[in-house]
């Protein structure tokens, strides 16, 4: 069959792929009913700690016709991040700091973006429409969407699992008021009675199967969180400065996803792959910018960046960081002052029980 005549559902996934995307399928927007309801239910227990702003868009959220009354369809694509190497590994490094996997390449906002909004100009030429795209900024569900239309499930730890790609994925979504073909049903859950995801957290903070509890989580706690990080977290986070994959990394289906699949934006760079503690502890606002320009990291700012080093390094046991946290005692935020503080006395602590 000629292409120009196939069916615009398989040109489009074409088309998906040949701008990167690994993943693609398609949902009926009203395809997650139960998601609205199971988010409210989140909100309402505390779950999302100071994220305020999922209070605040609940209702766009909650379904992709509260956030757009036009759209008729939610084309759900992935994006390959998968590592070449085991995320897991500087876990016996206690002088680097851990950065999450998905952070250590090019920002994966800009660059799904991109290839969104290249493939919307593509659908709008192929069949006249209206349509929007969206990831990770707007409120919008993606991973309940990306289940409705068959690109995995959600697991144990509440991330989407792929049965080609496991965990690795980061989500993109384009709403449109065509009315397209959906996937097939939505694969049933793979997870069976495996608990590895929920074991690995170092901080338990999932309270039962398929639910989180932010307030009690490395990412949220060393990105969303703004001020000081609960003490009693503290040694937990241990060397993770940004993220962590523990959940992610332990899944069993992650067998299956090749790095050599991986868009290669997403890419280790260099100094973000194993970036020494000491050089985190020095860092003021103009070297943090010049360091993770171009990063997701940027976002959070030279001081949570600081705070979170500044725990790592009281977690470390090498006294040879004490003078630079010694340094940020007097550092003009206060929630920088007090972690390096805590991380002196951890240090301090570590250097009475060697002897």
């Amino acid at each position: 069959m000629n292409q120009g005549k196939a069916p615009l559902r398989r040109r489009l996934e074409e088309k998906a792929r040949e701008l990167g995307f690994l993943a693609f399928g398609i949902a009926r927007a009203d395809a997650a009913p139960a998601s609205g309801a199971r988010l409210r239910e989140w909100l309402a227990s505390g779950a999302h700690g100071d994220m305020i702003w999922m209070e605040e868009t609940a209702d766009r959220r909650a379904s992709p016709g509260g956030l757009w009354p036009e759209v008729r369809s939610v084309v759900s694509l992935g994006m390959s991040y998968a590592p070449a190497t085991d995320p897991l590994a500087l876990a016996a490094r206690p002088e680097i700091g851990r950065i999450s996997v998905y952070a250590q390449g090019a920002d994966y906002h800009d660059v799904i973006k991109q290839a969104l909004k290249a493939l919307a100009r593509w659908l709008v030429a192929e069949a006249a429409c209206d349509l929007k795209v969206f990831v990770d900024t707007a409120p919008v569900m993606e991973k309940p969407l990306a289940e409705a239309a068959g690109l995995g499930w959600q697991g144990k730890h509440t991330n989407l699992v792929s049965r080609s790609d496991g965990s690795w994925l980061f989500l993109g979504a384009i709403y449109t008021t065509l009315e397209l073909e959906p996937s097939p049903q939505p694969h049933p859950a793979h997870c069976g009675s495996c608990s590895a995801c929920l074991d690995a957290c170092p901080t338990n903070a999932f309270p039962a199967p398929f639910r989180l509890d932010a307030r009690r989580c490395i990412s949220y706690l060393t990105i969303e969180h703004k001020g000081p990080i609960p003490e009693e977290f503290r040694e937990a986070i241990g060397n993770r400065i940004y993220g962590c994959d523990d959940c992610l990394a332990v899944c069993p289906w992650n067998r299956f996803a090749e790095a050599a699949r991986a868009n290669r934006a997403f890419l280790p760079r260099a100094e973000l792959a194993a970036p020494a503690l000491a050089d985190l502890l020095a860092l003021d606002d103009a070297g943090f910018r010049r360091v993770f320009a171009g990063s997701p990291i940027k976002r959070i700012g030279r001081n949570r960046m600081v705070r979170n080093a500044a725990i790592a390094a009281g977690n470390s046991g090498r006294p040879e960081l004490a003078p630079a946290l010694e340094q940020l005692i007097r550092d003009e935020d206060p929630v920088v002052a007090e972690a390096a503080a805590w991380g002196l006395r951890r240090l301090a602590g570590s250097e009475s029980e060697s002897v």
